[in-house]
């Protein structure tokens, strides 16, 4: 009989420890097993196969499935997540495996001959980028919008395949995967390997298998959880948009996809590329400090000299907004010449539905969650209400509960009502929504081939439209309201503001016609607005670091955020204050800011208090994790304190 450890992969474990189990017959450090925990059947990794016989009683193994053995790179990349991140390892295990595996034997992926015949020539620009990517370690590579990052991933991917190494390409969104899928398979052929969550079950445990009984190189592509693929030997991992805040995982484990690609990277020998057009301050501020490299690209990959011209509208001028109140005279002017000219036209707003706040003009009144006193969103295509954090769903009021006034107002318009003026103004013309309201017949990822190729009309949307895209046809930007999360009150809302405003200018401008930029604002005036039009990236980072410094905050600090979550105000706030007591009598190195209520305090019939922890040295918010009473949560690094 042989005795195992082995890692435990279900959220119910919250060990720090591998179990001890029994085996009639030989295991191998790395089979996948499936084990009794407590009342039922989960799965696991063997850990270590030398064993003495334990003095207490051990259960057997239920079964070994009869697969390769998960790499060791990726069992220690679990191990270190779990300390870095103080994370239970039973979540941290889970992000490996899926839930079960195909009954069915899967074929092995069809080998194909790497070809470059549909590639377009490098710019010098991308030559100079490719040489100075190195073995090992990050790079960051900060490519204007319209540079070709993507060609630059290609070539180094080819670099990689050549030398018998895998590839991992990550994206933030979903509905960028069939354009990087696309530009990929034309090189690589049925050796991409696109995996994300809108998949089945089924396909994804049949990728999963497959990839981990791979011999040769693969090229996989997807979100966040594509850094857990069972992959043996990995050449490059490239996060694409890399300041995306979808790289950070929002449930535990709290991980950034960037910190754990870079320790898998480092793992393999292999280099970890993060291609930006606006990297994050910290990642930048950390590549200057550990003298990382910083691989600038300017030039437009297609060689073109379009122009781009902005047009700034200030929303206070109420003069300007003569046919709509959201919907500038000068803005619907463009659109009317662009569509005049068959282009394409986007209009950005980074808000979802038809009305974000409904309100009582005689009383005051507001529609509030009753689970979590959110105001509640009017959606006009299913004429209902919602809560967008717990998906509270009601009827829209046609009169005031409290005074019963029949003036109810909907205002603060979302991409819904822009799509309904839209339609309006352009009876005749093809208009699609894409924000995270659609269902999934209407996602980007299903229309994308329609939506690059120009048979839509006018693309409204949120940040989903925002990222990566290139739209050849497209001739007119829109920003309805540049404003949106300028005055959210949190570290990082001048630096989201700029990049998703730099975003979605950069969808024109990439060389392929003339385009124009209209930007409605509140702050035309605004520093961070001009740097934004204008493409500073240097002026922005000089301004944000300044001020991160002289406040402290990441990059010159760590945060942890804790919290609480109680059935009233009263216990939360007391929990939060004994915690925060407990944590400034600990003798650790570390400052305690708070106790507050969390900025949505009322979530889902519950309260949440937060505390933020900031440390020069990481070591010591481990070590104040390790003060946590039961029921408190935890968050290091997160991207926001809010």
């Amino acid at each position: 009989m042989q005795f195992v450890e082995v890692l435990v992969a279900d959220p119910g474990y919250h060990g720090s420890e591998a179990l001890t189990y029994s085996s009639d017959s030989s295991v191998n450090v790395g089979q996948i097993v499936r084990i009794p925990l407590r009342k039922k059947m989960v799965l696991g990794i063997v850990f270590n196969t030398s064993i003495n016989k334990p003095k207490f009683a051990v259960k057997p193994l239920n079964e070994v499935l009869e697969l390769p053995a998960v790499p060791k790179q990726l069992i220690n990349l679990t191990l270190w997540m779990h300390k870095y991140y103080a994370a239970p390892l039973g979540s941290v295990m889970q992000q490996i495996l899926p839930r079960s595996f195909p009954k069915r034997p899967t074929k092995p992926l069809p080998d194909v001959t790497v070809t470059a015949d549909n590639l377009p020539d490098l710019t010098q620009d991308q030559v100079e980028a490719i040489a100075q990517v190195a073995q090992s370690g990050m790079h960051i590579l900060h490519g204007d919008t319209g540079t070709g990052k993507t060609r630059v991933y290609i070539e180094l991917a080819k670099k990689s395949v050549a030398e018998g190494k895998s590839v991992l390409v990550l994206t933030p969104e979903i509905g960028l995967t069939s354009q990087l899928a696309a530009d990929f398979k034309r090189t690589f052929g049925e050796r991409v390997v696109v995996m994300h969550s809108q998949l089945s079950e089924s396909v994804r445990q049949k990728l999963w298998t497959i990839v981990l009984k791979e011999t040769k190189p693969v090229i996989i592509i997807g979100p966040r959880s594509t850094l857990f693929s069972p992959v043996n030997n990995i050449g490059l991992i490239v996060l694409d948009e890399a300041h995306e805040s979808a790289y950070k995982q929002d449930q535990s484990p709290y991980y950034h996809a960037s910190h754990v690609a870079g320790y898998l990277a480092n793992l393999h020998k292999a280099p970890l590329i993060l291609g930006s057009a606006t990297p994050l301050v910290t990642d930048y501020f950390t590549a200057q400090s550990k003298q990382r490299p910083i691989i600038r690209m300017t030039s437009t990959a297609s060689g073109n000299t379009h122009g781009r011209r902005t047009i700034t509208v200030d929303l206070r001028d109420k003069a300007r907004f003569s046919r709509k109140s959201f919907l500038s005279d000068e803005l619907i002017k463009q659109v009317e010449a662009t569509l005049a000219k068959n282009e394409q036209v986007l209009l950005f707003l980074n808000r979802r539905g038809t009305a974000r706040v409904i309100l009582c003009d005689e009383c005051g009144w507001q529609a509030l969650c009753p689970h979590c006193d959110l105001p509640l969103t009017y959606h006009g295509d299913t004429h209902s209400i919602r809560c967008h954090s717990c998906e509270f769903r009601a009827s829209p009021p046609t009169a005031c509960p409290e005074c019963g006034n029949t003036s109810v107002t909907f205002r603060s318009i979302g991409t819904k009502a822009v799509t309904d003026e839209a339609q309006r103004l352009f009876p005749d013309r093809k208009i699609m929504r894409f924000d995270t309201d659609n269902k999934h017949g209407e996602r980007l990822e299903v229309h994308y081939d329609d939506v690059k190729a120009g048979a839509v009309d006018i693309l409204v949307g949120t940040q989903t439209l925002a990222k990566g895209l290139d739209l050849p046809k497209l001739g007119l930007v829109g920003v309805v309201i540049a404003d949106t999360s300028l005055y959210v009150p949190d570290f990082s809302s001048h630096e989201r503001t700029y990049q998703l405003l730099n975003q979605v200018i950069g969808r024109v401008g990439r060389g392929h016609r003339d385009s124009t930029v209209v930007v409605q604002t509140y702050s035309p005036e605004s520093p961070l607005l001009r740097a934004a039009l204008s493409n500073n990236w240097d002026l922005f980072y000089g301004d944000e670091l300044r001020e991160r410094e002289q406040f402290t905050f990441p990059p010159f600090c760590y945060i942890a955020k804790l919290w609480c979550k109680r059935s009233t105000q009263k216990s939360a706030q007391q929990a939060a204050e004994k915690l925060a007591t407990t944590l400034r009598h600990s003798g650790l190195r570390i400052e305690v800011d708070g106790p507050a209520p969390a900025f949505h305090e009322k979530n889902n019939n519950g309260y949440q208090w937060q505390l933020i922890l900031k440390a020069k040295n990481r070591a010591m918010l481990l070590e104040a994790l390790k003060l946590l009473p039961a029921n408190w949560h935890h968050d290091i690094d997160p991207m926001n304190l809010l």
